[in-house]
């Protein structure tokens, strides 16, 4: 059965030192077929965009790019792997780098906020 990520909203649970997404920051996810289309916002982030496709084992991959709150543009890429909880909500396992000098690299969890 294929993960519906249509509509969802999603809120940071931890993150990595060099990330900028907290639990402030909540993504919006839109699909089309197996393509997956977000914005996002809140906490460092003034505004963000993603880009991806939803794979056959319902993880995801996707580009991102965003302006934080210094008013410095950030993009990079990242994998999402999902887990269901009990609830029935969906939690995300992502690991992502940023297309910077650095290429720093982490890890991120997200959830999915219940209406």
């Amino acid at each position: 059965m294929m993960i519906d990520y249509h509509n969802k909203k999603f809120a940071g649970v931890s993150n990595s030192e060099s990330g900028e997404v907290s639990g402030a920051t909540i993504f919006h996810y839109q699909v089309e077929g197996s393509m997956l289309k977000g914005s996002y916002s809140g906490g460092e982030i003034s505004e963000g965009q993603l880009l991806g496709v939803i794979h056959q084992d319902d993880t995801l991959e996707f580009l991102y790019q965003h302006i934080n709150n210094d008013g410095v543009l950030k993009a990079g890429r990242c994998k999402s792997k999902p887990e269901i909880l009990p609830n029935g909500s969906i939690r995300l396992y992502e690991s992502w780098h940023w297309f910077d000098e650095n290429s720093s690299k982490g890890t991120s969890v997200l959830e999915e906020l219940l209406e």
